[in-house]
């Protein structure tokens, strides 16, 4: 199979079936392979983290916020970006994922421009995300989006 660049994938798999191996092979034997690689466990993310450490955030955008803090979409900028466990991302900050797919572009927080990125996406997931959807607990678009780039289900 030929995987074009911008393609984003769904691995969806049992734990401990090698999810991680096949993201690791997909980015490092593609065109992006000179890219970074940026990993995020979304399960250890909590809501308040969540779009500060993906969207990055400016200094002063919050309470705490001391510093500039580069987020991840634009860290992975030219590589792969890979998302363990999507399916604990809040529902109101999945459409923040799935306007960095679907316009390759992200803002951050407390941002006031605009920020271009050239990434892939590699998600992964051990549940049934269509079940999700069908329970109001993932958005249908972002589903959808996913499913109909590439989609991997083993286990």
């Amino acid at each position: 199979m030929v995987l074009y660049p911008n393609t984003s994938i769904l691995i969806n798999s049992e734990t401990g079936t090698g999810k991680e191996l096949l993201a690791n092979i997909i980015h490092y034997n593609s065109d992006r392979q000179s890219g970074p690689f940026v990993k995020v466990s979304c399960a250890v993310l909590s809501r308040q983290l969540f779009e500060s450490e993906i969207l990055g955030h400016e200094k002063e955008a919050f309470t705490g916020a001391d510093y500039q803090k580069t987020g991840r979409f634009e860290q992975a900028d030219g590589g792969s970006i890979y998302l363990e466990e999507i399916d604990d991302i809040p529902l109101d900050l999945q459409v923040k994922l799935l306007m960095a797919i679907e316009e390759r572009e992200t803002e951050c927080v407390g941002g006031k421009e605009t920020i271009k990125i050239d990434i892939r996406v590699i998600a992964l997931t051990k549940k049934d995300l269509k079940q999700l959807v069908s329970e109001g607990k993932f958005r249908e678009d972002l589903y959808y989006r996913l499913i109909t780039s590439c989609r991997y289900n083993f286990s």
